[in-house]
């Protein structure tokens, strides 16, 4: 019997990732790895610890259940009862790939999953205490795979383990390193981790949730910019003809017109600055990858 192949550029996953700041009040490092080179998604780029929700990630026993506004917002324009699997993906897909746990100390009611035994093991239940759910990004169509990916801000001091040691990281992530956002810049990173990082950079250094969560929202027929659990500040969603990997000029218009500190970014990758009028130094110019692939 011949086995049905599932088109994975068809597929839009659920996905978290984790971005875990170091020394925010004085000079901040964000913690990233490099994808390999045979990577179907994002080969040889320097991304944040992440991936998708997997079945296993559903029902678990969370040590907190996060807090809000975030827990609220996960929940919108989402399948139903997404919020608590994202935030155990979050913390399973860091614990994976940097080997580093946030968790309380505590013993599983029942035997834990085989994705979850290695945390487990460790003496910890999973905690989304402390994390913040800042950013939301459909991968555009054409791409290799498509994630909707959400993006979830931490304190370092929040994890449980050595921030230097990365013996327990699987090896999906080669060069692991605490990265100053001062050179980041120096680094291969995707375009949507340049603007996440700039939301990001531009608040530090407050990690709490943001008013509202900017949203990429990317379909088949057009990109939508919008905000999850607040106002647009642009009065309502804002339409982006064709798509964000297609569109040099749209994106910029977008970022450029954002309430909060966003950076605007040209098509050139040119200078960048917030809606206060300043321009960062960490991230003052955010590159722009050839073609403008997100």
């Amino acid at each position: 019997m011949a086995t049905e192949t599932i088109d994975k550029s068809k597929v839009i996953r659920d996905a978290a990732t984790v971005v875990l700041i170091r020394d925010a009040d004085t000079k901040p490092r964000v913690l990233m790895g490099q994808r390999g080179a045979k990577a179907a998604f994002m080969p040889n780029k320097f991304v944040f610890p992440g991936g998708a929700v997997d079945n296993a990630d559903h029902g678990l026993p969370l040590g907190d259940k996060g807090a809000e506004p975030c827990r609220t917002r996960l929940g919108e324009d989402a399948k139903d009862g997404i919020g608590p699997a994202l935030l155990a993906a979050a913390i399973r897909e860091l614990f994976e790939e940097t080997g580093q746990i946030l968790g309380t100390p505590g013993d599983w009611p029942t035997t834990p999953p085989p994705t979850w035994e290695g945390f487990a093991r460790a003496g910890y239940l999973p905690s989304p205490d402390g994390l913040a759910f800042v950013f939301r990004a459909i991968t555009p169509p054409g791409r290799s795979r498509r994630f909707d990916a959400r993006f979830f801000v931490a304190d370092a001091a929040r994890i449980k383990t050595d921030p230097d040691d990365f013996s327990r990281a699987e090896d999906e992530l080669s060069h692991l390193q605490w990265i100053a956002l001062s050179d980041v810049r120096d680094f291969d990173l995707p375009f949507i981790t340049q603007v996440v990082l700039a939301e990001i950079a531009g608040r530090l250094p407050d990690l709490d949730a943001p008013a509202s969560v900017p949203y990429f929202k990317n379909d088949e027929k057009e990109s939508l910019f919008i905000r999850l659990g607040g106002p647009s500040p642009l009065a309502g969603s804002f339409f982006v003809s064709g798509n964000l990997g297609g569109g040099r000029r749209r994106l910029a218009d977008v970022a450029g017109r954002l309430a909060s500190p966003i950076r605007a970014v040209s098509a050139a990758g040119g200078p960048a600055q917030d809606m206060r009028g300043r321009t960062p130094a960490p991230l003052a110019t955010v590159h722009r990858p050839h073609g403008f692939r997100a």
